[in-house]
């Protein structure tokens, strides 16, 4: 049986490069959650430490998070613009527990 997947990604912005990753993102939001296995994108920001981005992610199953980790907008936009921008990066892929 296929399970969700859901990932938090935590971005540690290096000091200055803030303005440029926010402007980044839209279009990776827009893309992803427009993809068919997505379930849900969400973007948060930490209260105590701007710089710090949290990625809440939602996948239908492990074939839906590769094929956006393998897509355009992805490899282009996250790997190839932002993470060079990143002091930091955390991810941690989860499976909803049904209790």
């Amino acid at each position: 049986m296929k399970q969700p997947i859901h990932v938090f990604a935590k971005w540690q912005v290096k000091e200055g490069q803030l303005d440029t990753v926010l402007n980044l993102l839209p279009e990776v939001v827009k893309k992803s959650s427009s993809e068919d296995g997505n379930l849900f994108y969400n973007l948060l920001q930490d209260n105590s430490d701007a710089n710090t981005l949290i990625l809440f992610e939602g996948y239908k199953d492990e074939v839906a998070l590769a094929e956006h980790r393998n897509s355009d907008h992805f490899q282009t936009i996250v790997i190839g613009k932002i993470i060079p921008l990143l002091e930091a990066r955390e991810v941690i892929l989860t499976t909803p527990l049904a209790i």
